[in-house]
């Protein structure tokens, strides 16, 4: 992809959208100038593109220069067959005589007659410019031409006829071109550099009110009196020799195979498809041409690293395929950072694609786990809601804990909220926090009722027990009683299940430190005791 190509992808992909917008808004003629108007703007945004190539070629060095100057001649190839299915299918009977467009199509796009009117008018002496009798014909509307016609035909006629010119061959010409003679005009190939040049300039002096469905006649022969055997017909001649025919299927076609991507006929076809056009013509699998093509067209956008955001919108305007294929290209996309992995997934999310949604957070999950960043991993895994993978950072997180003696990532632990409830070792890991927290504000008696309750509740793993026994010693240490009678015995119960070996349980790690940490719960647990049944006067239920 050329850089200056993606202004035709970008400002052609806002006409399309505001073509699929503004369907149901319109009818009736409104909405026959709405697609005219439509295809005029495509038209603009291929010009422009051709210019940015023209100005951008002179800066680059001669290599690159060759790949421009082909670029701009499909561009220009482009815009050429455009403006002719403009004219012919998109206009088609509303916009005055046909032959009028036509020459404007001709003016525009092969004999640069603009330049040349320019040229001749600024020269000192305009009747003695080289140029002069090459644009003299084209000052004239059609609709002048029109009335005048017959009567220059008749008078030429006679002219001709009675030999008033016979000693002017230049005269002579000129009046056999005025009747249309074909040899006449053939003689003045070298002006023309097309047949369909030769074809219109033929029209204009021998059947200037010819209707559309006479086109293919005239078309067919004038490509066949200018190449004259000599030189066979270019793809480029066989996909307007189509047009002029009305074969607008085959146009499709032959551009498909012609031209160097998607974009001409996925863009042309759907701007033909709102012409009602091609509403009978579904394909053997199953979808139709238009969507056959934007499907097409939006799987090579697919293929560039930035122009895949416009893709999504072709794909959402497909209404038989679109989305299976959007699932399926959204899975390949390299999500090489976390701002373009959260635009993929706020695509999918808009469009409830939730498989696309969980697999990418539980890509990027991993990701961040192997980076041993334990808080987007969390984040990730808890947006894909998956509580298995949950869990395991939750373990990573304790056990983090556990070697560093605080938590890391503390403002996502402390906004878990509900999301703490996708699995137990998640809400454990948040209120566990939680307890710390109240420790910290020195709310001593609803940390107890909370770390308590994690042990009792079995929301706590086993194998964490000790760790927070552990943090109950500071607790039993108080010069205030924080534990009551009930909780004490809670904790002494715990206490023994932890250190006495039970079938299926995690033996306990009977070592000297740990020992030495029983050992100073079990005489703080006791000196609580004792200091409850003296505050309490009694021992609950003895």
């Amino acid at each position: 992809y050329i850089q200056t190509l993606r202004k035709l992808f970008n400002e052609s992909h806002g006409i399309f959208m505001g073509l699929q917008r503004s369907e149901e808004e319109l009818a009736g003629k409104s909405r026959k100038a709405h697609l005219v108007q439509v295809s005029k703007n495509y038209r603009s945004v291929i010009r422009a593109c051709m210019e940015d190539m023209h100005e951008a070629a002179g800066k680059f060095d001669p290599a690159l220069q060759g790949q421009y100057s082909t670029q701009v001649s499909i561009l220009s190839a482009m815009e050429l067959i455009w403006n002719l299915c403009e004219i012919l299918f998109v206009e088609a009977a509303t916009a005055g005589p046909l032959l009028l467009r036509l020459l404007d199509w001709v003016r525009l796009h092969v004999c640069d007659v603009d330049s040349m009117v320019r040229e001749v008018l600024s020269s000192e002496s305009p009747s003695k410019h080289k140029l002069f009798w090459n644009v003299i014909g084209n000052t004239q509307t059609l609709t002048e031409l029109e009335l005048k016609w017959q009567h220059w035909h008749e008078e030429c006629q006679r002219y001709l006829q009675d030999g008033t010119f016979a000693s002017s061959p230049h005269m002579e010409s000129i009046c056999k071109i005025l009747l249309g003679d074909e040899d006449a005009i053939l003689e003045k190939k070298e002006l023309m550099t097309t047949w369909y040049h030769f074809l219109v300039t033929r029209l204009l002096y021998s059947h200037p009110t010819v209707k559309p469905v006479e086109l293919r006649f005239y078309a067919q022969s004038s490509m066949d009196l200018f190449l004259g055997g000599e030189s066979s017909p270019e793809p480029l001649d066989m996909i307007l020799m189509a047009a002029f025919e009305f074969e607008i299927h085959q146009v499709i076609k032959e551009c498909s195979i012609v031209l160097s991507n998607w974009w001409f006929v996925a863009h042309l076809t759907d701007l033909l498809d709102h012409c009602k056009l091609l509403q009978s013509h579904n394909l053997y699998f199953g979808s139709n041409m238009r969507e056959f093509l934007l499907l097409e067209y939006a799987s090579g956008l697919f293929s560039h690293h930035s122009l895949w955001q416009l893709g999504v919108d072709y794909f959402d305007h497909c209404p038989e395929y679109g989305r299976v294929y959007l699932e399926l290209h959204i899975e390949r996309i390299p999500l090489s950072t976390e701002q373009k992995a959260l635009k993929v997934l706020r695509i999918c999310e808009q469009r409830q694609m939730q498989e696309q949604v969980r697999s990418i957070c539980k890509i990027m999950a991993m990701k961040a786990l192997r980076n041993n960043r334990l808080g987007s991993a969390l984040s990730w895994s808890i947006r894909a809601k998956d509580a298995a993978f949950a869990t395991l950072i939750s373990d990573r997180f304790l056990k983090d804990y556990c070697e560093r003696g605080c938590f890391s990532d503390l403002d996502l632990i402390d906004n878990l909220g509900p999301s703490m409830l996708l699995s137990d070792r998640l809400t454990f890991l948040g209120k566990y926090r939680e307890f710390h927290r109240l420790y910290g504000e020195k709310r001593f008696s609803e940390a107890a009722r909370l770390l308590l309750t994690l042990m009792t509740a079995h929301i706590a793993p086993c194998s964490f027990w000790m760790t927070l026994l552990t943090d109950a010693l500071p607790l039993l240490e108080q010069k205030e009683v924080i534990f009551s009678a009930e909780q004490t015995y809670e904790l002494m119960r715990c206490l023994e299940d932890l250190t006495s070996p039970n079938p299926g349980s995690a033996p306990f790690q009977d070592d000297d430190v740990e020992t030495t940490k029983v050992e100073m719960l079990r005489l703080a647990l006791a000196r609580n005791l004792a200091r409850v049944i003296v505050k309490e006067g009694t021992v609950e239920g003895s």
